[in-house]
């Protein structure tokens, strides 16, 4: 049968891929029926789109990180699915999301864990622009190319820790603006990179912006924040 030769076909690639990570998203949708998928770490690994295959998919990757909320986050937390066929009707599971998910053209969404043993390495995203439920055939072949992207994943980041390769900027989907701003936000204010964080992360829900686009204005200066009065105060 076809289906079944194209899909052990790309088993087979993933196993041994060596192409560029950001062409990930379109071998998964060569054999899974959904409009969007993308690929990111976290849990195990630093929080990180690694494929996407659209921009609407990356901006629903990138919220899911600059919330701690939603369907990957919730998948890598169970080691378990987590399948909404048909997303306008489903119940609000995730408040600060919520708005994002639904303004976005994405109809369905499923969320496998990629699972190396009891080591969360991300989670495999699935969209589809209108309602749709995996059948019993593409919910098994979903969750084995999730697990042979745990490798993979896994591989890629002990190949750089041997290698000692530094953090690559040249991917469209990097938080490195973030974990730089973090970083900076620490040193400015002396406050724990939790409360950095959670600073970032909230100027960036009241303002409608990433955590990288805030990110980069602490970076370059055009966003400060100073303690007056035991308060933290935005300088700009």
């Amino acid at each position: 049968m076809q289906v079944a030769d194209d899909f052990d076909d790309a088993i087979r690639l993933l196993r041994d891929y060596s192409g560029a990570d950001a062409d990930l998203a379109g071998v998964i949708l060569e054999v899974v029926r959904v409009t969007g998928a993308s690929v990111s770490t976290m849990g195990f690994l630093a929080e990180e789109t690694i494929s996407a295959s659209d921009r609407s998919v990356a901006r629903l990757d990138e919220a899911q990180f600059d919330l701690g909320e939603g369907p990957c986050w919730d998948a890598v937390s169970t080691g378990a699915p987590v399948s909404l066929p048909d997303l306008r009707a489903a119940p609000a599971r995730w408040p600060a999301l919520e708005a994002m998910l639904r303004s976005e053209p994405i109809g369905a969404v499923h969320a496998f864990p990629m699972l190396v043993g009891s080591l969360a390495m991300g989670a495999l995203d699935l969209y589809h622009v209108e309602p749709y439920e995996l059948d019993d055939v593409e919910t098994r072949q979903a969750a084995a190319i999730a697990e042979v992207l745990g490798r993979h994943v896994l591989r890629r980041a002990l190949v750089r820790v041997v290698d000692r390769e530094p953090p690559r900027d040249d991917s469209p989907f990097s938080r490195r603006i973030v974990h730089q701003a973090t970083g900076f936000v620490v040193g400015q204010l002396g406050v724990s990179v939790d409360e950095a964080t959670l600073l970032i992360q909230g100027m960036a829900f009241s303002t409608d912006r990433s955590m990288r686009e805030v990110g980069q204005d602490i970076l370059n200066g055009s966003r400060r924040f100073e303690v007056r009065e035991n308060m933290i105060e935005d300088e700009r």
